[in-house]
């Protein structure tokens, strides 16, 4: 029997790729266009190896990867110079790959067509010359909007009382999108055209329904179906926690500048077992376990608002590539044909503007 996965230091369960091996399927509807919104590449003692042959090996797995979409994971800062602009190193990094991929020698899938990076947006108003640097290393022109294949910044701010006892090691000061100096710093988002990403616990969401109605033309997409937790004081009582979770996604819905990415259900904080069973699941398995979130945030957004994601490798010690896109197409059997299209490549390429190669 198989052990449960073990835990990283980032509080992530560690993949491991010989329990997923144990468990191959054939991918369903195979020519379906997917553009993946939301994976990262990293090197570091604490997290392992994920970088494009790790990526290239889940995306030939079998679904019709077309293109993806890059997010900032603190990886590959610059080592010098200010604080405030080490983050413009993981820019440069990721165009990097970009590249490599679009040089057709690595296959069809345009990897890092979309890069969205970090920076602090605490500093205020001097965050703008950190954008701008950013914009430039994406290869981007500043004032020319959509321009390069940098499109913007996520800003974490998941926090919660409970998170230590759940091997979580990052804490957060509480209210993070409600200070003014913060918003200062958001404001300049929307002058250089830059969407916004944000991950948070769900008790948190009303801080972003705040910001979302404070900047009504900034998109803004949250990350992970809003970080449902099931675990501290929210274990055993996963449908009291949906019901707190799901009426504050329907009041984020309400706002048309909000969108919301489909995944990162492989995580820890949503308490699920999966990781601990002998064999690694099956599509079947995850959907019915993921099934309730995501289309409770179909129902709210709309396929227009709302777009699939892997958050791998952050998921991998879930499941397989192969297995969650195909979770992710069961999910979604009855939806239209348009539908489709919007939840698995339309609405991602259109929230980051993504200049695709045909």
């Amino acid at each position: 029997m198989a052990s449960s996965a073990p835990v990283s230091p980032t509080g992530h369960f560690t993949p491991r790729n010989d329990w997923l091996a144990r468990h191959v399927e054939e991918v369903l509807e195979p020519d379906l266009p997917i553009v993946d919104p939301h994976h990262h590449l990293v090197e570091r003692p604490e997290t392992g190896r994920y970088l494009l042959p790790e990526l290239l090996a889940d995306t030939n797995s079998g679904h019709n990867i077309i293109a993806t979409v890059y997010l900032e994971w603190l990886s590959m800062y610059r080592a010098s110079g200010p604080a405030e602009m080490k983050p413009v190193g993981e820019i440069e990094f990721a165009n990097g790959v970009a590249a490599m991929a679009a040089s057709g020698g690595y296959g069809k899938t345009q990897v890092c067509a979309g890069i969205v990076g970090h920076a602090d947006l605490a500093i205020g108003g001097a965050v703008e010359k950190v954008l701008e640097a950013q914009i430039r290393a994406g290869g981007g022109q500043v004032g020319v909007k959509g321009s390069g294949r940098f499109k913007g910044i996520r800003y974490l701010t998941a926090t919660d009382p409970d998170q230590a006892a759940w091997g979580s090691p990052t804490t957060r000061p509480p209210g993070m999108l409600l200070e003014p100096k913060m918003r200062e710093g958001f404001a300049k988002l929307g002058t250089l055209g830059l969407t916004f990403d944000c991950y948070m616990f769900h008790p948190q969401l009303g801080e972003l329904l705040d910001l979302a109605r404070a900047f009504p033309a900034q998109p803004i997409v949250l990350n992970h179906v809003g970080g449902a937790i099931g675990l501290g004081r929210y274990k055993g009582r996963r449908d009291e926690a949906f019901a707190e979770w799901s009426g504050k996604i329907k009041e984020l819905a309400g706002c048309p500048n909000m969108y919301v990415k489909l995944g990162g259900l492989g995580m820890r904080v949503f308490g699920f077992d999966v990781h601990e069973q002998p064999e690694p699941p099956s599509s079947e398995t995850l959907a019915r376990l993921w099934r309730p979130y995501i289309e409770a945030c179909i129902a709210a957004f709309g396929p227009e608002r709302s777009m699939f994601e892997s958050n791998f490798p952050v998921d991998k010690g879930s499941g397989s590539y192969q297995v969650f896109w195909n979770a992710f197409k069961r999910i979604a059997a009855g939806c239209s044909p348009s539908e489709k299209t919007a939840l698995f490549s339309g609405t991602a390429s259109r929230f980051y503007k993504l200049n695709l190669q045909a």
